[in-house]
C-alpha cells in the first residue's frame, strides 16, 4: 500500500507494516491533546473528537500511514475508573508511549503500570509534556523517571532552548537539530554550543544503549576510545527498544507540535510490527495449543478488545487479529472462559461456547471506518453483528477452537444501589443491564433478593456517571440511585420461653394448638436447631412436624427488624391439643406465634457482615489507613511488607462501613492503593446501630 502521509487506510497486506501503539497516561498529562495532533496532523479533514463523558473514558483508535507504516494508534484513558478500558488498550497494542507532564513526575498508579508492562517484555517509550509552563526543567523531570523507573530510561533527544523558549530538540545519537523556530520543522547540524548541549546527555545515552543491546563488541570498541558510528548507535538503539530493555525519552509540545515527528520516527523504527512476541493460547477446555507468531495463513485466533451496542445499530465489536485472517461471512468460534482464569464463576458474564456468523467488517481509516472483506494478522478492526461475542471473548476457527487468556482486571469494589424511574423504565431496566455488562467487563451486576435491590459495582464514582449516563442516553432508560442495603441477620444472645398459642373457634371445626418453647443461642455459624422433648402426648407426634414448619417459616422473616433469624436452638417441651379442631396449620401458626412471644429488645440482636479485606499501599500511608479502618469499626488482623515498599494491611471491616471504600482509600493513598475483600462472616452489632435498625423497620 502506499507510504504517502495522510493516506486513507485500506486494505493491509503485510503484517510486518502495522505498528500497534497505545498512549497511556494519568488525566492531565496531555496524552489525549497528543493523540488529537497526531491524527490531525496525518488525516486530511480531521477536526477532533468531542470532549464529553463518552471521549474522557473509552479507548479510541485512529489509523493512518506514516513513514512507511500504519500506525493503528490507541488513546487509553487515564482516570483510574477507567482502567477496564486501559486493559483492553494494552492488550491490542504491541507497544506504548508513556506520557508524562514535566512538573507532575509520574503517579504511584502508572509507576506500577510501568512495571507490569516491563513484566511482560512491551517495548516503552516516554513523552515528556508540558516542558514550556516554567514549572520544572527537562533534568530535573528525567531525574524524576529515572528514580522511578531506573536508569534504562534515557533521553533520546534533549529540548533546544532559545532565550527562555523550547523551540526544538537535538538528536543525542545523530547529533542533528530538530528546528521549529520558523514554524515548521527545520533538521540542520548542531553548532557548536548544541553541540556542547548534546555532549552533556551523549555519554550516559550511549553507554545506556550499549548495556541494554548486550553488543559486547561496541562495548569494548566504546571503552577502548573508539569513535564509534551514528549508524551503529542507531542499530543498537533500535534493538534495545524493540526488546523492552531500553526506553528513550522525548519532549513534546503537541500544541505547535514540537517532538512529535521524532516520536512518529521512533514508532515507525523501532516499535515491533505484530507477531514479533509469540501468543500462547488453550483451548477451551484449558490445554496448551502451540504458540503462535502472527501468521496470515495460520490459523485464525483473535480477541474481542471492545464491545459496544446500540438500540438501532447492534453489537459493534472492536476485534484484534493475532493470528490467520477474519473474514467476512465466516463461521466462527467463540469462547469465553473467565472461570477457566479466575476460579470462580461470574454470573454477569457466564461461560459459554458459540459459533456464529462473522458480519460486516471495517478498518478505521483515519478515524473514520472503511469497509473490507478481510483482516489480517495484526489488525484491529471493528465487527458488526457479534451477537454472543462479549468483551475479552476469543475468536477462532471452528475446527480448531482456541482459547486466549482475558487480560487481568481489579475486582470493581464500589456499589450503587438503582430502581427504575417508571414503569416503563421498569420493563425497559433488565435488557439495558445486560448490555452495559456484556460491554463493559469491570462492571458486576448483582441482583440481591434479600435487599431487593439492584447492584452494580464499579470502579468509582466516575464509573457511576458513565454507566448511569449510557442507560439514559443510550438505552433511553432513566434510573434512581438509593442507600445500599446491608443484609443484616437477627439471632438470639439469651435463652426465651414463650408459649404459642393459636385458638379459634367461629362455628363448625375451629383452630385449636398451643405449644411451649425454649429459645437459646446456638453457636455462631451453627444454624438452626430443632429439638424435641415433648412427653405423655401433649403434642400428637404428626403434629410436631408443622410447629418446627412454622418456627422455620418464622426464621426467615424474623422477629425483631425483619431480618432472617439465624443461630437459635429452639426447643418444644410442651403442648396442648384438641381432638378436632387441631390441624397442621394450627401448629404451623403456633410455633411461629411461640418464637415471636419470646423475642425482646433483651432476647434478640441484629448481626452484621464482615469482610475480611487486604489493602495494598506505599508504606508512607500505611498509618492513615491503619486510622481510618479503625474509624470504620474495624479490627487490624495484621500487616505485612512486599519487595516494591508497599504495606499490606489485613483487617476485619463491617460491610455497611465498605461501600465508599473504593473512593476513601484512592483519597488516603493518593491514588496508588488497592484492597480486595471477602466475606467472613457476621459479628454482633453495637446497640446503637440496633436500636436505629429496629426503628427503621418500624417506620416503613
Amino acid at each position: 500500500m502506499s507510504s504517502k502521509a495522510n493516506a486513507p487506510v485500506t486494505r493491509v497486506d503485510d503484517p510486518s507494516i502495522i505498528r500497534n501503539v497505545v498512549l497511556v497516561g494519568s488525566s492531565g498529562s496531555g496524552k489525549t491533546t497528543l493523540f488529537e495532533h497526531l491524527v490531525r496532523s496525518n488525516v486530511d479533514g480531521y477536526r477532533g473528537e468531542k470532549d464529553d463523558l463518552e471521549r474522557s473514558s473509552a479507548l479510541q483508535l485512529a489509523a493512518f500511514t506514516t513513514g512507511e507504516v500504519v500506525l493503528n494508534l490507541l488513546d487509553a484513558p487515564g482516570h483510574p475508573d477507567f482502567v477496564g478500558e486501559l486493559r483492553a488498550a494494552l492488550r491490542a497494542a504491541d507497544a506504548a508511549v508513556f506520557v508524562v507532564a514535566a512538573g507532575d513526575g509520574i503517579d504511584p498508579a502508572t509507576a506500577a503500570l510501568w512495571h507490569e508492562c516491563a513484566a511482560v517484555g512491551m517495548p516503552r517509550a516516554i513523552v515528556v509534556t508540558k516542558l514550556d509552563d516554567g514549572r520544572t526543567t527537562f533534568d530535573t523531570a528525567l531525574g524524576d523517571l529515572q528514580a522511578v523507573l531506573g536508569k534504562s530510561v534515557q533521553p533520546a533527544y534533549a529540548p533546544l532552548i532559545t532565550g527562555d523558549a523550547i523551540t526544538g530538540n537535538l538528536s543525542l545519537v545523530s547529533q542533528q537539530v530538530h528546528d521549529y523556530s520558523s514554524g515548521s520543522l527545520v533538521s540542520r547540524p548542531a553548532s557548536a554550543d548544541e553541540l556542547a548541549t548534546i555532549e552533556q546527555y551523549r555519554s550516559d545515552l550511549i553507554e545506556g544503549i550499549i548495556e541494554e543491546s548486550e553488543d559486547a563488541d561496541l562495548m569494548d570498541r566504546y571503552l577502548e576510545g573508539d569513535e564509534l558510528k551514528e549508524d551503529e548507535l542507531l542499530a543498537d538503539l533500535l534493538r534495545a527498544i524493540l526488546h523492552g530493555r531500553f526506553h528513550p525519552v522525548i519532549p513534546v509540545n503537541s500544541l505547535n507540535g514540537l517532538g512529535t515527528d521524532q516520536l512518529l520516527t521512533v514508532i515507525e523504527n523501532s516499535f515491533p510490527a505484530p507477531g514479533t512476541h509469540t501468543l500462547s493460547v488453550a483451548t477451551p477446555d484449558g490445554e496448551e495449543l502451540e504458540s503462535l507468531s502472527g501468521d496470515p495463513s495460520g490459523p485464525l485466533v483473535a480477541e474481542v478488545i471492545r464491545t459496544t451496542s446500540d438500540q438501532f445499530a447492534g453489537r459493534l465489536s472492536l476485534v484484534r487479529v493475532y493470528n490467520g485472517t477474519l473474514k467476512i461471512d465466516d463461521i466462527v468460534h467463540v469462547s469465553g472462559h473467565r472461570s477457566l482464569f479466575t476460579g470462580s464463576p461470574d454470573p454477569s458474564h457466564p461461560d459459554h461456547d458459540d459459533d456464529e456468523r462473522v458480519g460486516p467488517l471495517a478498518v478505521p481509516s483515519g478515524v473514520e471506518t472503511a469497509t473490507v472483506d478481510s483482516a489480517i494478522a495484526g489488525q484491529i478492526v471493528y465487527v458488526s453483528k457479534l451477537s454472543k461475542a462479549e468483551t475479552s471473548d476469543t475468536l477462532s476457527s471452528k475446527e480448531r477452537p482456541a482459547l486466549v487468556e482475558p487480560w487481568n482486571l481489579p475486582e470493581p469494589l464500589l456499589p450503587v444501589a438503582i430502581h427504575a424511574a417508571t414503569r416503563n423504565d421498569e420493563d425497559k431496566l433488565p435488557g439495558a443491564l445486560s448490555r452495559l455488562a456484556v460491554e463493559d467487563t469491570t462492571v458486576r451486576l448483582e441482583r440481591t433478593v434479600e435487599t431487593d435491590q439492584i447492584v452494580l459495582w464499579t470502579m468509582g464514582q466516575g464509573h457511576i456517571d458513565l454507566l448511569l449516563n449510557r442507560l439514559a442516553q443510550r438505552y433511553g432508560v432513566k434510573v434512581a440511585q438509593e442507600d445500599i442495603k446491608v443484609p443484616l441477620r437477627e439471632t438470639f444472645i439469651a435463652k426465651a420461653s414463650a408459649q404459642g398459642r393459636h385458638v379459634k373457634q367461629s362455628g363448625g371445626h375451629g383452630q385449636y394448638a398451643v405449644c411451649q418453647l425454649e429459645i437459646e443461642p446456638n453457636e455462631r455459624g451453627a444454624g438452626f436447631e430443632f429439638v424435641d422433648k415433648v412427653v405423655g402426648g401433649a403434642v400428637p407426634r404428626q403434629f410436631i412436624p408443622s410447629v418446627e414448619k412454622g418456627v422455620r417459616s418464622q426464621l426467615e422473616k424474623g422477629v425483631l427488624a425483619g431480618y432472617p433469624l439465624v443461630d437459635v436452638r429452639v426447643t418444644l417441651v410442651d403442648g396442648k391439643s384438641h381432638s378436632v379442631d387441631s390441624s397442621d396449620m394450627a401448629f404451623q401458626t403456633a410455633g411461629a406465634v411461640g418464637l415471636r412471644e419470646a423475642a425482646t429488645t433483651k432476647t434478640v440482636t441484629l448481626l452484621e457482615p464482615i469482610d475480611e479485606i487486604v489493602v495494598t499501599v506505599g508504606e508512607e500511608f500505611m498509618g492513615a489507613v491503619m486510622t481510618d479502618i479503625t474509624g470504620r469499626r474495624g479490627h487490624v488482623l495484621g500487616t505485612d511488607s512486599d519487595d516494591a515498599h508497599h504495606a499490606i494491611i489485613r483487617a476485619l471491616v463491617p460491610q455497611s462501613e465498605l461501600s465508599r471504600y473504593a473512593i476513601d482509600l484512592r483519597g488516603l493513598a493518593h491514588g496508588s492503593g488497592s484492597f480486595t475483600r471477602t466475606f467472613h462472616g457476621y459479628e454482633q452489632m453495637p446497640q446503637n446501630l440496633v436500636d436505629d435498625a429496629i426503628k427503621a423497620h418500624q417506620q416503613h
